[in-house]
């Protein structure tokens, strides 16, 4: 037993940080070895989060009613309009930084499979809705940041006259030291909680996302640098009495433990009283008569509220934004930079974690690189963002005071030089970091990951033909599907050519896709053998009518359709989307632009053709019908702009041709059913089909399908 407790001691008497970092890579190393998911590892890791996030919005609530609360009326108003011009100031510099980081981002091919958040439809951005809680407590409830921090800022204007209010600011200092221990307590479990979230991406993630891992955590340290150590200190020291020196060398050790700690928080009181000191020394050797004794005051309002606004390290959260949408292959215009900020600065009132899932949905990122996004946040970007938001702090602080006291001044020998110099180094900088990566090289893997699977379910015996036979096409005498395939002792099947990803040949020649196992599964509860028939779709309604073909691949339930065959109950569905290039993303944005254009050419694939609505919503441009998704993308069809296809399908063929994406215009139209077309009249295989889709739903095999096939995740 000794050499396990002195084993333990010691483990038991680091430092959080130093537990919690190798519990981080004991996670990775685990999870990378075993590429498995544990239901139980991942519940824990959601627990933990959560846990988290429990105490995070009544702190922010009462952060910011004690730190109003506690001014007067005279001292706020005089420092407002002043704070938010420096808050302004200091915000725009840090954001054209990070607008200018995704120079670094490498041209590597990105792509990634089907989710439904890909075209799910965004809530429409409602500011008053978001800012004003018409209910605080419903507001509190729904976890809806920006109008929980509304309505504290209010409570703590109100707080400000009221007579006799030591108490109550006491009683709410008392509150806001309890939740900040039951975060503390929370904390205690960060070593188990971090090791779970850590084996839990390990095991989930792919080399592609480790190499976008190391892109986003060197952009990252790239751009904190610039800002912490170059942007905001210059910044101060050519408008204030303060040198450049004395601002690193003041608070260079609130940044180093910021950093080891992963934490802001806990040096905000070092850093009001580095503050205070400075401006002290300040005073202290400034030769005017006129020094205003609220000086000294300001850092220990500024800084505690500066914890709550969407400012310093909780910019990158845009940054990962960025990342996330050119990681999993959507393209951001810089148009699209104000959306960002308008929808997503005032969800950063509140912590990133809270903040994410939603960024992710403005630009329908898949929610699978939230987890991404935790890795990257307990492995170095949270100890990052601790440092840029001292930063940041120090600096609102001391531009107030300054403006307060009547010292700021333009030192405009410098800042001449300093607009030059540092934005020129800076995109070197990112432009270099570019070539960097790109010389080091991303082997991209969605094309393999593609074409390289194989069934889920057991198999049955099969056989595929190039080509229906022609001695088998003349119409015979009608006989039920069922006693027809009994007697043959195999169902014929046709399946549609580029029919991704429903029907493809695998890396190894194999015929497989979500409709090919379906097909499977339904042979083995007929118990019989399949025929596939590789067919032309103008082909499939004389076959299945001459009796030579028993059911096809599916196809969309629209009219021209429903005319031509008879089909099975909807067994999936399919939203309709373009396939585009990256670069012309924005032009696909809204079906109203979309039909306003007379230049554009769209190309549809003959089973999403449907005649009337195309006569109605492309008036103006053109739309063409083609036999296969495929001719899409040949040199003779670049005429075309973009191809309407189903979703699902699309993104398929994003895997084979990364350097197109797929985007769903607003507002979304509702999804495609899919159904497989069957004989005519043949109404006990049509009711056999129904009630077997049915069964199979209920059973959830054909969820765990299109999760396999088209969402591309592991199995289980």
């Amino acid at each position: 037993m000794l050499p396990y407790f002195n084993l333990v001691m010691p483990l038991s008497s680091l430092p959080l940080s130093v537990k919690i970092l190798f519990t981080m890579a004991l996670g990775l190393v685990i999870g990378g070895i075993s590429q498995t998911e544990v239901p139980p590892i991942g519940a824990l890791a959601d627990t933990f989060v959560t846990l988290l996030q429990m105490t995070a919005l009544p702190y922010i609530a009462l952060s910011l009613i004690v730190g109003i609360g506690g001014l007067s009326p005279l001292q706020a108003g005089k420092a407002f309009k002043q704070s938010l011009l420096i808050l302004a100031l200091l915000l725009f510099i840090a954001l054209v930084f990070i607008f200018l980081t995704p120079l670094a981002f490498p041209n590597w091919p990105n792509a990634d499979y089907y989710s439904p958040g890909a075209i799910k439809a965004p809530d429409e951005l409602q500011l008053i809705a978001l800012l004003i809680p018409a209910n605080p407590f419903y507001a509190l409830a729904h976890t809806i940041i920006p109008a929980v921090v509304l309505f504290s800022i209010f409570v703590g204007i109100g707080l400000m006259s009221v007579k006799g209010k030591r108490h109550t600011l006491s009683v709410l200092t008392s509150l806001q030291a309890a939740v900040a221990n039951i975060s503390n307590m929370v904390m205690r479990f960060a070593p188990l909680g971090v090791f779970c979230i850590a084996y839990r991406a390990a095991a989930t993630i792919e080399a592609a996302q480790i190499d976008g891992l190391f892109v986003y955590i060197i952009s990252s340290t790239l751009v904190v640098a610039l800002l912490s150590f170059a942007v905001l200190p210059a910044t101060v020291a050519l408008l204030t009495p303060f040198s450049y020196r004395q601002l690193v060398k003041a608070f260079r050790e609130a940044m180093v433990t910021a950093f080891a700690t992963g934490s802001f928080f806990i040096v905000i009181p070092v850093l009001i009283e580095k503050t205070k000191a400075l401006l002290a020394q300040n005073q202290a050797s400034s030769s005017s008569t006129s020094h205003n004794a609220n000086i000294e005051k300001v850092p220990g309002i500024l800084i505690p509220i500066s914890f709550s606004l969407p400012v310093g390290g909780k910019l990158l959260a845009i940054l990962f934004t960025l990342f996330a949408a050119w990681f999993s292959g959507a393209y951001i215009s810089s148009g699209d930079y104000l959306m960002l900020l308008l929808a997503g600065l005032p969800q950063l009132f509140g912590t990133s974690t809270l903040a994410m899932p939603k960024l992710l949905e403005l630009f329908n990122v898949s929610a699978s690189m939230f987890d991404f996004f935790i890795v990257a946040e307990n492995l170095i970007i949270g100890r990052l963002s601790a440092v840029l938001s001292v930063s940041f702090a120090t600096c609102l602080p001391l531009l107030l005071a300054c403006a307060m006291n009547n010292t700021i001044k333009v030192k405009w020998r410098y800042l001449g030089r300093n607009l030059m110099i540092i934005p020129a180094v800076s995109i070197v900088l990112f432009l270099a970091l570019r070539f960097g990566f790109n010389e080091i090289g991303h082997q991209y893997q969605g094309y393999d990951n593609f074409i390289n699977r194989d069934f889920l379910y057991p198999e049955v015996k099969s056989r595929n033909l190039p080509q229906a036979q022609e001695q088998l096409l003349n119409a015979r005498p009608f006989t039920s599907v069922l006693t027809r395939i009994k007697q043959r002792g195999f169902i014929r099947v046709g399946y549609f050519r580029d029919d991704l990803p429903y029907a493809f040949h695998n890396g190894e020649g194999k015929l497989v896709g979500f409709d090919i196992e379906i097909m499977h599964l339904l042979a083995t509860d007929l118990q019989v053998e399949i025929e596939f028939v590789k067919i032309y779709h103008h082909q499939a309604a004389a076959l299945l009518a001459s009796g030579y073909l028993d059911i096809t691949s599916g196809i969309p339930v629209i009219p021209d359709n429903l005319r031509e065959f008879t089909l099975t109950a909807p067994y999936s569905q399919q939203s309709l989307a373009f396939l585009v290039k990256d670069e012309r993303r924005s032009e696909f944005v809204r079906w109203q632009d979309i039909s306003a254009r007379e230049d554009l050419t769209i190309g549809i694939p003959e089973t999403f053709f449907y005649q009337n609505a195309v006569q109605r919503y492309f008036t103006r441009g053109k739309a063409w019908e083609i036999a296969s998704p495929r001719l899409f993308f040949r040199d003779q069809y670049q005429h075309i702009d973009a191809m309407l296809y189903g979703a699902a399908a699309a993104s398929a063929w994003t895997l084979l041709y990364p350097d197109y994406t797929v985007i769903a215009p607003k507002p979304v139209l509702p999804p495609l059913a899919m159904a497989f077309p069957i004989n005519k009249n043949d109404q006990e295989f049509e009711l056999f089909m129904r009630n077997w889709i049915a069964m199979k739903q209920k059973n959830n095999s054909l969820t765990r399908l299109f999760d396999y096939w088209i969402g591309g995740k592991s199995p289980q």
